[in-house]
């Protein structure tokens, strides 16, 4: 086999950022997998020896190792102690060490093996292993003062620790380290955010006169408008202080107007933290904004524009914008904390106010200062200037023998073999392995690797990650180029929304998934690809780049049609589906297009929609051109 390193082939000599391919051995590469297929099953002794052959051929193959790792993995015994140790001391920290680190221990402790057990143990989250450590080393003769102390950080989590773990843990508490602080401590964790079914176990823990905190909690939990019924915090002490602010931190999302009244009592009789109040009066505020709540603008008026995050501010901005106040929007601008206001979002507004304000000299001059950035708010300024925009692109300039230097590293072979081979989880633990291994200047000569390979991925993420953000073309490539206009055609929609949708919902990445379910390149949820293909699909299936771009283009072309050619409509129904999109508008009264997207409900929508149209402007970007995208912003009333 030769090397990837050796096979490097030049595409471009004129320049000297020269172009690098790293190919692949194909023969090897099938070699490998049947090789990997014999390790999966028990053997015969004929197919051992043509293991032994595969495994022999394969020579300097990059994932060889893997054999290795799975061999070990499949046949773990005591008697391979010294082989593992070599195998992880040579491996140690890459994605081939963990997997079998972790199966080793497992098997160790199992056997009952504490000696080689802590031999092997490395610093690990894993709760389960972590136990066995400290149970191991009390066995070994490491005192209980030094031992018992690290059990707290075990113990105080808001979900169950494995029964492997209980004779330790019964130790820890016989020694009178598990207080009732401790216990209301992981009550509270269990509730907030953690396995709620584990509070009765957890309240059984306190004394008798204690366990109404931990019935309390569960029920808050359960329903946060039992905060409504003041009788159940008969102490209004601070534990019960703290129950009720996180239950009406809940109850405001659910039903704003029992949370209104209830807090309006509780004030009355618990005597709320300053910390807490100010928690509550922020929670009550971004909800009633983001629902239209009429009450929205008294809450937001509570918070002090001088001492609040951007996400408050984002909302106060957006109840003065709805009704186009732009005195009121003056105001709250000036009084933002000094550290936003060089920001091009708050410019950007700043400079609408005082045109609309009449204040023309200076609102063109702060406009005139973000115009020519690279982002939605310079593209909307140069549209509203009528100036052409500028990309402010200054490309990457790697030399060959950078890109050389970095793919000596085994770790590189190893990546782009496992992108060849389509396996893409472990060629990008590979890949961020790799990257430790590199300093900032090998990793942009990692990301322009990447690129050159159609990995375009790794390259948009590194580059984000090293914040460099000015080589255009790496960042925005027109990857699947041929796909993407050929159904863009089909569907007669701007191939550029299609490469800007693409861009902001994977960055190309053909296997991306989202928690919600969505899948693949254009990030399809199932029962949406399901109607656009008139029959159900897999996910396999939509990880196919044709197919995902094929019903993606359509469901633009049908969210299109559906909202009457209003792309930037369209754009927020596909992030945020079209039924709340619908919702919205009927809530909307006319108003220009920059401000509706500003005043979408949802944080991540009103985030999509601009980088989507930052995206297709700079995919459909014509040097010395006003940006024809943002002009129809600009212009375009949305709302009743």
């Amino acid at each position: 086999m030769v090397s990837a390193q050796a096979e490097l082939t030049i595409i471009d000599d004129d320049v000297i950022d020269h172009g690098l391919t790293v190919h692949t051995n194909l023969e090897q590469q099938q070699k490998f997998i049947e090789a990997e297929s014999l390790l999966s099953k028990n053997i015969s002794s004929a197919e051992a020896t043509e293991y032994e052959n595969l495994y022999s051929d394969l020579m300097d193959y990059p994932l060889k190792p893997y054999l290795d790792q799975q061999r070990l993995l499949e046949n773990m015994q005591l008697s391979s102690a010294e082989e593992i140790a070599v195998f992880l001391a040579k491996y140690k920290n890459s994605p081939l060490d963990w997997p079998l680190r972790k199966a080793w221990l497992t098997y160790l402790a199992k056997q009952d093996k504490g000696e080689l057990f802590l031999t092997f143990y490395k610093k690990t989250s894993n709760k389960l292993l972590t136990c066995q450590q400290l149970s191991f080393s009390l066995k070994a003769g490491v005192s209980e003062e030094v031992v018992l102390p690290q059990i707290k950080k075990l113990w105080l989590v808001g979900k169950s620790l494995d029964k492997e773990c209980d004779p330790l843990l019964n130790k820890w508490a016989d020694a009178g380290y598990r207080t009732d602080e401790l216990v209301i401590q992981r009550i509270a964790l269990a509730a907030d955010g953690g396995k709620h079914t584990l509070i009765p176990y957890l309240t059984r823990l306190l004394p008798e006169n204690k366990q109404y905190i931990g019935k309390l909690w569960h029920q808050v939990r359960r329903d946060p408008a039992n905060v409504a019924k003041l009788k159940k915090f008969p102490h209004k002490s601070a534990q019960e202080s703290e129950i009720y602010s996180y239950g009406i931190k809940r109850l405001i999302w659910r039903n704003p107007d029992l949370a209104i009244k209830s807090y309006k009592k509780a004030q009355q009789v618990f005597n709320f933290s300053v910390e807490q109040e100010e928690q509550i009066a922020e929670k009550f505020a971004v909800a009633l904004a983001s629902k239209s709540h009429p009450e929205a603008k008294t809450w937001l008026a509570k918070l002090a524009p001088t001492n609040v995050d951007r996400n408050i501010l984002q909302w106060q901005l957006t109840e003065v914008l709805k009704d186009q106040d732009w005195t009121a929007v003056i105001d709250e601008l000036t009084l933002m904390p000094a550290g936003y206001k060089t920001e091009l979002q708050w410019k950007y507004w700043y400079a609408r106010a005082l045109i609309e304000t009449d204040d023309l000299e200076l609102g063109i001059n702060v406009m005139n200062e973000i115009a020519s950035k690279r982002h939605y708010y310079g593209f909307l300024a140069a549209s509203y200037l009528d100036t052409s925009v500028s990309l402010q692109n200054n490309p990457l300039a790697i030399t060959l023998e950078e890109k050389s230097a970095i793919l000596l590293y085994p770790s590189a072979k190893r990546a782009f073999e496992f992108y060849y081979l389509g396996r893409y989880i472990e060629a990008r633990r590979e890949w961020r392995y790799w990257l430790t291994q590199l300093d900032s200047r090998g990793k942009l000569a990692a990301a322009k690797l990447a690129n050159e390979n159609g990995w375009f991925d790794r390259a948009i993420f590194t580059l984000s990650q090293e914040g460099y953000f000015d080589d255009v073309e790496l960042r925005f490539p027109k990857a699947f180029d041929d796909k993407i206009n050929q159904y863009a055609k089909k569907q007669t929609i701007n191939p550029a929304w299609a490469f800007a949708i693409a861009r902001r919902e994977s960055s190309f990445m053909t296997d991306a998934s989202s928690p919600v379910g969505a899948s693949g390149l254009m990030q399809l949820m199932p029962n949406t690809a399901k109607q656009l293909n008139k029959g159900s699909v897999t996910t396999k299936y939509l990880y196919n780049a044709d197919n995902n771009i094929q019903l993606g283009t359509q469901y633009l072309r049908d969210l299109l049609d559906e909202n009457k050619g209003n792309q930037v409509l369209a754009t927020a129904s596909y992030n945020a589906g079209p039924h709340r999109v619908r919702s919205w508008l009927k809530k909307t009264k006319a108003m220009p297009a920059d401000i509706w997207i500003e005043t979408i409900p949802f944080k991540e929508t009103r985030n999509y929609v601009k980088s989507v149209l930052a995206y297709q402007e700079i995919y459909q970007h014509k040097p010395g051109q006003v940006s024809q995208i943002f002009d129809q912003v600009i212009k375009m009333n949305i709302g009743e």
